[in-house]
């Protein structure tokens, strides 16, 4: 099992962000939000994954930063979830939606019942 979170894996092209909002469906699981797209990849299924916490609702720095650490490193334990049957490639994005701040235990709850949701939709 590949517990892994390298460059290659993190979504990072403009265009695949923009693709994303764009055509991007989404799903919640207060207080995450995940917005995907399937992608065009020549090589074998893979996830491209980025994380953000907005400005507006979180004022600052060292706790979106908090956040999204969390976020990255829940993601990292759990997506076995979604890769083990993935068999095209995806572009993730987590959205962080709430203002408060949040453990790590109710973020791996919060993302694998999101995982969950896309590996039945998928």
């Amino acid at each position: 099992m590949d517990q892994t979170f390298s460059a290659d894996q993190r979504l990072k092209s403009k265009k695949l962000i923009d693709q994303l909002f764009l055509e991007g469906k989404s799903l919640k699981s207060y207080p995450l939000k995940l917005i995907y797209v399937p992608i065009e990849s020549a090589e074998k299924p893979h996830l491209k994954t980025a994380v953000s916490v907005p400005k507006k609702l979180v004022k600052t720095a060292v706790q979106r930063n908090r956040i999204k650490r969390l976020m990255r490193e829940v993601f990292r334990k759990n997506k076995y979830l979604v890769t083990k049957d993935l068999d095209t490639s995806h572009a993730f994005m987590f959205i962080y939606i709430s203002r408060e701040a949040i453990t790590f235990e109710r973020m791996e709850k919060c993302m694998i019942k999101l995982l969950e949701k896309f590996s039945e939709k998928n």
